[in-house]
């Protein structure tokens, strides 16, 4: 098996998150990996892919991935049934980091307790 072909979950998950001037090329046996994911948050799910295949540190991929918003962890859009204790689940591992995710929508969320599908949420960097 190739090293490309290992780490094609990595490269497909760069597609679905729209990595931008992606790049990819073999030598020697390392797979170089080059790119600019959206947000911390993007950045963060490919190392957890790449680690996730080749392990804590794996010596056959070199990956580059720069931020082009370093501004924000992520922006998330609502769906139906989510709470923002579910999103800071989701984004942070902690249901009560609730708090700084509304504190950074109060241009859009007035309660809390009401948020809406559809509805673009920055989630902070903490």
């Amino acid at each position: 098996m190739s090293v490309k072909a290992k780490y094609q979950p990595v490269l497909d998950l760069g597609e679905k998150l729209a990595i931008k001037e992606g790049n990819v090329t073999e030598e020697n046996g390392i797979l170089k990996i080059k790119g600019i994911a959206g947000t911390q948050y993007e950045k963060n799910l490919l190392w957890d892919k790449i680690k996730e295949i080749g392990g804590e540190h794996p010596a056959d991929v070199k990956a580059n991935i720069t931020i082009a918003d370093e501004t924000v962890f992520h922006r998330h859009t609502v769906k139906s049934g989510e709470s923002l204790s579910k999103i800071a689940k989701q984004y942070y591992g902690d249901p009560m980091k609730y708090k700084q995710i509304f504190a950074a929508n109060t241009n859009i969320l007035k309660n809390p307790d009401v948020i809406h599908p559809d509805q673009v949420l920055v989630i902070p960097n903490l």
